[in-house]
């Protein structure tokens, strides 16, 4: 009787062994996101890549291969290792020219790179890197839509105000002091700013804008969002707020968190009418009764609401006065209704 352990036949081997080859060159993206890989060497890059997708690796150079990709819409170098001298050969990859998302978030790079030759680019993202100066932008097409250079150490808003296309402006976790050069960006419909060292809201006249996050800067004062009827959502919280002023025109918002603050009242909210997220958590509001009054014209929209943290918060039946207040609300600070 054959033994059952013993090594497989020839024939075996050839079914085992066997690979399949995959012809690559109609394949049109290629993600290779955490692969680890310090280079392309091992990999082929199929001639008709649309998209390619370098995520989370240890690239520290480009692949000159890449500058053959003539067909390339979207490529991302995002959470590698290079740096400013080894991003500048993709200045000459004329070939490239038709790029339109173009993303080196969290590398090592110190100045934004030249980007002159991308004159369809949509998609810009240099967020969290150390870069200092925005200098080098007004090299940028003004086809850019979004624009990320958030986590960076920028200090001032210079060589943008060419973007007239621009809807989607991040840059959080900076060193900016003022707003400035918004003046011509009239398509633009979210603003981050949030952890700077701004101290005066200054939007240029902006009045289409739909979400401006404004969250831990220096702000003593609300003023200054009058003329943004457009806006959706407002984010203010972690700021030296003492007073809510300049909200009553805003009659499209529908999220407002002005939480960790100086305020001891609610105000100037009493005649929106869309209002669904209140956050008011963190403050010295005192009265829990005046909050139907100040939230009047959203008593039925609203659905979820912060007061933790207040001296109001302690109010004898709180959560059950709040809901008697607004009939559809369905969270209360972290309690959420079924």
């Amino acid at each position: 009787m054959q033994d059952q352990t013993e090594a497989p036949t020839e024939t075996n081997l050839d079914q085992d062994e066997r690979t399949v080859e995959i012809d690559l060159s109609f394949t049109t993206t290629l993600d290779l996101t955490s692969f680890q890989l310090h280079d392309l060497d091992s990999v082929e890059l199929p001639p008709n890549l649309t998209e390619l997708d370098l995520t989370a690796n240890r690239l520290s150079s480009l692949d000159p291969r890449i500058a053959n990709l003539i067909y390339l819409k979207k490529l991302s170098f995002r959470q590698n290792l290079i740096d400013d001298a080894a991003i500048e050969p993709i200045s000459r990859w004329d070939s490239l020219s038709g790029l339109e998302e173009l993303i080196l978030r969290d590398n090592k790079l110190m100045k934004i790179p030249d980007a002159s030759i991308f004159k369809k680019l949509l998609v810009f993202d240099v967020s969290f890197n150390e870069i200092t100066s925005l200098h080098g932008l007004s090299k940028a097409s003004s086809t850019i839509k979004e624009l990320y250079v958030s986590k960076n150490e920028v200090t001032k808003m210079e060589e943008i105000d060419h973007l007239h296309e621009l809807q989607i402006l991040e840059l959080g976790s900076n060193r900016l002091r003022v707003m400035e050069n918004l003046q011509n960006f009239t398509n633009l419909q979210e603003l981050w700013l949030g952890r700077n060292r701004i101290k005066v809201i200054n939007l240029c006249g902006l009045t289409c804008i739909k979400k401006i996050s404004l969250q831990s800067n220096r702000l003593t004062s609300m003023i200054g969002l009058e003329e943004c009827v457009a806006l959706e959502e407002l984010y203010l919280s972690h700021n030296g707020i003492s007073k809510m002023e300049g909200l009553s025109m805003l009659a499209n918002l529908r999220v407002l968190d002005v939480s960790s603050n100086k305020l001891t009242s609610v105000d100037d909210i009493q005649n929106l009418t869309r209002l669904e997220d209140l956050w008011l958590n963190d403050n010295q509001i005192e009265s829990l009764e005046s909050i139907a009054e100040a939230v009047s014209g959203s008593r039925e929209k609203l659905t979820t609401i912060y007061l933790e943290n207040n001296p109001c918060a302690k109010s004898p039946n709180y959560s059950a006065t709040l809901r008697q207040i607004f009939p559809n609300i369905e969270q209360i600070d972290s309690d959420v209704f079924a």
